[in-house]
């Protein structure tokens, strides 16, 4: 499926499942009752691994959906198991099984699909393995923590014939298709230039605290996985790991990716950026743990146009008064977007607009949707929203910035070779060391 994948064919599929889910919220009660009218033979079962934060929101609503029982919870914290369970309960009328090891979940044939909500150095073992099992997949956006992950990833998904849905819900947003239509019909005239931001006090991390013991009932060698050997410390743990390189890429790898997606659909772009350069570091917050960078920008050049991203962490604040959004810079009018809306302001010239202004254009979360194209696709069998192809895609440019800045180098992309050519400090982030006894997945 083509970047511009058109709105009516999105509202297509979507209402193939349930006609006005996603507009209209259905409770959990609700979603209990619809249930019982659905066949077995008609069920699609899924299995969630890594239960605890934005995986078990995206079981959630699927779980809406009157044809989706969830079979299966698998995560390392047993407390964590013993909640979602009762929460499933909520609704549908079986209570799911449970896991503490991915492996034993994918092994049982009665899960048709899984989630991936796993720290984001997890997500590329666990969808191959659940690729190779023969599962469709939706996997936690960024699709994975390193570059050489990425590339497997697509292999496995193709190799093994696999609906994977990478988790960047825009893609399934009918207001993110307006934006889109109304710059390629070149409303706004040239783009030339998109600027991205998050600003989010998150991405100072949480106040410092020292190592302790490992939780009752956590499997913490099973949740470092292939990361480094490290103690336990809650500041690399539930909620706060992504500002951890062995774990996540802090706000570029983050919100970042949703919003680098837009700036990159805009232009239905599908190569790697000509060059990348980026400056900032930890300049605040010495008393917040975190590794990713609490100060950043980075400039993406592209073929005809330029993008740039900022990010601020600890501040709640940004350009339009908005700490997170993008700006569509074009010759004719500028458009400011982000999920609460969109709105355009015109160009001025001899004392007129350029265009004319329109009202501003509201907006929504669109997750229920994104859940739906998938469950749509695994019927189907058809491409989704936001294949593995695309989650490459955006994930390179997040995590190129990252290494432009970790490396101190401006940024070269061989295709050919899969490197930054003879830039040796930025070639040593592309690929992660596996801890033994995981392996390097190589898909042939």
């Amino acid at each position: 499926m083509s970047p511009s994948y058109n709105r009516r064919k999105f509202l297509s599929s979507a209402g193939a499942l349930t006609l006005g889910a996603g507009l209209f919220p259905i409770n959990a009660a609700l979603a209990k009752s619809r249930k019982s009218a659905v066949g077995a033979a008609d069920k699609i079962r899924i299995g969630l691994i890594g239960a605890r934060g934005m995986g078990f929101y995206i079981l959630e609503n699927a779980m809406k959906q009157p044809e989706v029982e969830c079979v299966a919870l698998c995560d390392i914290d047993d407390s964590v198991l013993a909640a979602r369970s009762q929460r499933v309960l909520e609704f549908q009328e079986t209570k799911p099984k449970t896991y503490k090891d991915f492996r034993k979940l994918l092994d049982n044939k009665d899960v048709d699909a899984v989630i991936i909500g796993t720290p984001d150095h997890w997500h590329c073992l666990i969808m191959i393995e659940a690729c190779k099992a023969g599962k469709d997949v939706y996997v936690e956006k960024p699709m994975a923590n390193s570059l050489a992950e990425l590339d497997q990833m697509v292999a496995a998904a193709n190799k093994y014939n696999r609906v994977v849905q990478v988790g960047q819900q825009q893609r399934s947003a009918p207001q993110w298709m307006d934006v889109m239509e109304f710059i390629k019909s070149g409303k706004i005239g040239q783009l030339r230039q998109v600027n991205v931001w998050a600003n989010f006090e998150y991405g100072r991390g949480p106040e410092k605290l020292p190592d302790s013991p490992v939780p009752e009932g956590v499997d913490y060698d099973m949740w470092l996985g292939p990361a480094p050997e490290r103690s336990f410390n809650p500041n690399r743990f539930h909620g706060t790991w992504r500002m951890f390189w062995d774990y996540g890429g802090g706000l570029v790898t983050d919100w970042g990716v949703h919003l680098i997606d837009m700036a990159l659909w805009a232009k239905d772009v599908d190569y790697a950026p000509i060059a990348v350069s980026a400056s900032g570091g930890n300049y605040a917050f010495q008393n917040y743990a975190h590794e990713t960078f609490d100060t950043m920008s980075v400039t993406w050049q592209m073929k005809d146009y330029v993008m740039n991203w900022t990010n601020i962490a600890g501040v709640n604040n940004g350009p339009y008064g908005k700490n997170y959004g993008l700006e569509f810079v074009g010759n004719d009018a500028t458009i400011f977007a982000n999920r609460q809306g969109w709105e355009v302001h015109p160009v001025i010239e001899n004392g007129a607009y350029k265009v004319p202004p329109i009202p501003p254009r509201g907006g929504r979360e669109h997750h229920e949707e994104h859940v739906q194209n998938f469950l749509a696709c695994i019927r189907s069998r058809e491409t989704p929203n936001c294949p593995v192809e695309n989650g490459r895609l955006v994930a390179q440019y997040a995590h190129m910035g990252n290494i432009a800045l970790r490396s101190n180098s401006r940024l070269e992309w061989d295709a050919t070779s899969g490197s930054f050519g003879k830039d040796h400090p930025a070639n040593a982030f592309i690929k992660p060391e596996y801890r033994k006894p995981w392996k390097f997945p190589k898909i042939s």
